[in-house]
């Protein structure tokens, strides 16, 4: 396979792309058919999942408290009310938020929707009750208290200022569930739906589809345009592009490689339209510290020196969903490093020769040069199997033997969680981008359940809760280039390799889609409309 890899990295593919054209005033009526590329979701509650599985067959059923502007869903500051009535002014220094409820808002049983259902809510998301998990509960650990002093207030106290709670506010998986429900039933949610969104719950076909149709109460006023929806679950890439060019299916929303867009743009047209975008996801090298030598730092070190993200970044493009070199912080984000400060790091210097022969030396000093291991790997050739490929080659040119052992995402979540590892390459993905929070994955696991390193860091912690309470953006940021350097550089914990490039083809007749940082974010369909 490396053979091949090399050749296919060799060729340059021509990336093409329909022009965007301005969307007109938006019509009324259709049914939207799109893809799901997932087998099925592993439940319907969007508290405790994190896949995309279960937020593009859900979302649309449900409300948030606040989300990105879907109109400007680039952004990394613009959010904007859902289910309040405006966004609030911090109080006590930063600690108090007090959210007004819109009056009027119903679910779809006909029950009214007040500030209880959305404390309580938050109140499961931040602090699940026994028995339930909450994938995100480690964004929150700045929430003291969530409560619901009348019908149409909520007000959120925290322990201390920071930056990262309004973007955590945002969260798309933060759906509003109905209180009655969760107080008789609390697993209620993961097998079925009920919200206060712009569709209501028609059918699920498991493995198959599920479908909505148009909410005729929903209180944004005008919306949803569409009459309905129906999505397919689709896990195979041949499948989707065949649906999409048959026009049995309008578009995916995750994203397609660059072969699939290409193929679709020669055969459709400007029946088709593309949008593209850096992906606030990336791959990541994680070192197992519990496994000799990967316990040394030097070994570790050696390890991301061998890698030119610089020259393999723009080959990988050519046939996989990754485009930008970037370190720990999402590329353009005012707290990501600069060119200039991410070449002082392992893995990013720009004299590839100088670094491979430090990584050289390295491994001679820690007696490990000739060091052979596996990487373990997913079994997902979009972007996972590419990238691994290309990181086993990198490593060849150190005179390392690594062979991939790449698994089924079950296997290897297991690997991973049982630390029965030598190297793995994981991801590390999330909706709004919010650098502090971000982070987490780089956190040991006392901090951040989902970091599979294996190692403690008292000193890394320190640094990660000092920065998190800095509200002055100049010296967040130095906290943050202080942060990188210590665990990509002193500790070389983990290692950031390319961030991934969301590319979604889709039929030009579907208006209202703005691609946005994450294949989480704007998913209600609320502003999609159909000229046909």
């Amino acid at each position: 396979m490396l053979k091949s890899l090399r050749a296919v990295l060799a060729c340059v593919l021509l990336g093409l792309a329909a022009p965007a054209v301005a969307d007109e005033t938006p019509k009324h009526g259709g049914t939207l058919t799109y893809l799901i590329p997932a087998d099925a979701p592993p439940s319907f509650d969007a508290h405790r999942e994190g896949t995309y599985a279960t937020l593009h067959a859900t979302a649309p059923f449900y409300s948030v408290l606040i989300r990105i502007n879907p109109d400007n869903p680039a952004s990394t500051s613009d959010f904007v009310c859902d289910l309040c009535t405006e966004m609030p002014q911090p109080t006590e220094d930063g600690k108090t938020y007090t959210f007004k409820i819109r009056d009027g808002v119903k679910f779809h049983d006909g029950s009214p929707l007040t500030s209880a259902d959305v404390a309580a809510s938050w109140q499961e998301i931040i602090k699940p009750p026994p028995g339930k998990t909450s994938a995100r509960e480690s964004f929150y650990v700045m929430v003291d208290s969530v409560t619901a002093p009348d019908p149409h207030t909520v007000v959120f106290r925290l322990k201390f200022a920071t930056a990262a709670f309004v973007p955590a506010l945002a969260d798309p998986f933060a759906y509003i569930y109905e209180k009655a429900i969760l107080d008789r039933e609390p697993h209620w949610y993961e097998k079925n739906i009920m919200g206060s969104g712009p569709f209501k719950f028609v059918s699920y076909d498991a493995g198959q589809s599920i479908k909505g149709e148009r909410n005729p109460d929903y209180y944004q006023q005008g919306e949803p345009y569409l009459d309905g929806f129906v999505g397919v679950f689709a896990p195979k890439l041949a499948t989707r592009v065949d649906a999409i060019r048959a026009d049995r299916a309008a578009m995916e929303f995750r994203s397609m490689p660059p072969s699939a867009r290409d193929q679709l743009v020669k055969e459709l047209g400007d029946k088709i339209s593309v949008q593209e975008s850096d992906w606030n996801c990336g791959n990541v090298l994680t070192y197992n510290h519990k496994k000799k030598p990967f316990d040394d730092p030097r070994v570790r070190r050696a390890l991301s020196l061998a890698i030119d993200q610089w020259k393999g970044a723009p080959a990988l493009s050519k046939i996989a969903i990754v485009r930008t070199v970037s370190g720990i912080v999402f590329p353009g984000s005012p707290l990501a490093a600069t060119k200039e400060e991410l070449q002082q790091l392992p893995g990013f210097w720009p004299d590839i020769d100088k670094s491979r022969a430090e990584a050289r030396r390295l491994l001679k000093e820690a007696g490990a040069e000739n060091l052979s291991f596996e990487l373990l790997n997913r079994d997902v050739d979009q972007p996972f199997k590419y990238v691994g490929t290309f990181v086993v080659d990198e490593w060849s040119k150190i005179g390392l033997k690594v062979t991939q052992k790449v698994v089924p995402t079950g296997p290897w979540l297991e690997n991973m969680r049982a630390g029965t590892f030598d190297v793995t390459l994981e991801a590390n993905c999330q909706s709004v981008v919010n650098p502090l929070l971000d982070t987490g994955k780089y956190l040991p696991h006392t901090m951040f359940t989902e970091n599979y390193g294996n190692y403690e860091d008292p000193q890394e912690i320190d640094i990660y809760n000092k920065m998190l309470r800095e509200t002055d953006p100049q010296k967040q940021r130095a906290q943050m280039r202080e942060f990188e350097k210590y665990v990509l550089d002193t500790q070389a914990h983990m290692l950031p390799i390319t961030f991934w490039y969301r590319i979604v083809p889709y039929r030009s007749y579907v208006k209202g889609f703005h691609n946005s940082p994450s294949h989480f974010l704007n998913q209600d369909l609320a502003t999609i409309w159909l000229d046909r």
